[in-house]
């Protein structure tokens, strides 16, 4: 029994994860091509923003701040993908509700345990099963593609800040844009930009196309995100209209379990939300 167990820990874990182990990774296709053609589509906006606009433009003060703003928060928008896709979002080990486990894990005689019948674990409060990443996932409030993993307890920052970076970076490039065409029709055009008038105009509008759309899919994103945030309810949870039988935090340390205390740390994909009770980690981690 007890090597079918361990047998089945490891080979559930491969399923979810990468390099050796070290990096969470789920190999879904669909996802895989979102997480990739997010990518390019930050790579196009870079492209259009400093090579079509910022570079050949004739006000050297005007091209280096804003391509400085730019580059920064690109760079920030891209760190948190990474860290929202390939961050454990709060897994439960598959196959962990054995007889011997939840002796070990000190329940009560009589206390109502929840089993999850698809991945033979024992669910936390408020965790939800995905069947993507197939895997309970502990406070899942949806599993996005475009990040190509679940959001939950884990990597929710990463994906807060990933969407308002983005929302950053789609505003500004949006501005470079309309205030290229206008500094492009008061001059020549040739002199406004390395390539011809039609490819410039074509580069141009699929830009504001493209920041637009990421524009207000991003904003809706994100206060969807920090209003779950504040109300310490998820997106599932809201969806399935599910009574609160947690204890809700106050709005205050709702936010403050999700970014930490507050500091310019709060916005930064490089520091790790605050870290769960020794408890808690003991019992549900992977």
């Amino acid at each position: 029994m007890e090597y079918e167990y361990s047998t089945f820990r490891r080979e559930a874990d491969v399923h979810n994860r990468c390099c050796g182990g070290w990096l969470w990774c789920i190999r879904d296709i669909c996802g895989i091509i979102c997480a990739i053609l997010t990518w390019l589509l930050i790579l196009y906006a870079e492209f259009v923003v400093m090579c079509v606009m910022l570079l050949p433009s004739p006000y050297p003060l005007y091209s280096t701040v804003n391509s400085l703003i730019f580059q920064i928060f690109a760079f920030l928008a891209f760190a948190s993908h990474l860290r929202t896709m390939f961050t454990d979002p709060g897994a439960v080990p598959k196959g962990n509700a054995t007889k011997e486990m939840i002796q070990q894990m000190g329940f009560r005689e009589g206390q109502v345990i929840f089993k999850c019948q698809k991945c033979c674990s024992i669910k936390p409060e408020r965790a939800h099963h995905c069947s993507v990443c197939q895997r309970c996932i502990r406070k899942m409030d949806h599993h996005c593609p475009w990040v190509n993993n679940c959001v939950g307890e884990n990597n929710q920052k990463y994906f807060v800040l990933f969407t308002f970076y983005i929302a950053v970076i789609s505003v500004h490039a949006l501005f470079l844009a309309i205030n290229q065409f206008v500094i492009c029709i008061r001059h020549e055009w040739k002199e406004c930009t390395y390539y011809s008038p039609p490819a410039t105009v074509v580069f141009l509008l699929f830009l504001i196309f493209e920041a637009l759309l990421f524009a207000i899919f991003t904003a809706v994103m994100l206060g969807t995100q920090l209003q779950a945030i504040w109300n310490d309810e998820t997106g599932i949870e809201q969806l399935k209209k599910e009574e609160a039988r947690w204890v809700k935090k106050s709005r205050w340390k709702s936010i403050q379990a999700v970014f930490g205390r507050f500091s310019l740390a709060w916005f930064s994909p490089f520091t790790r939300p605050p870290p769960k009770s020794k408890l808690e980690s003991y019992l549900y981690s992977v």
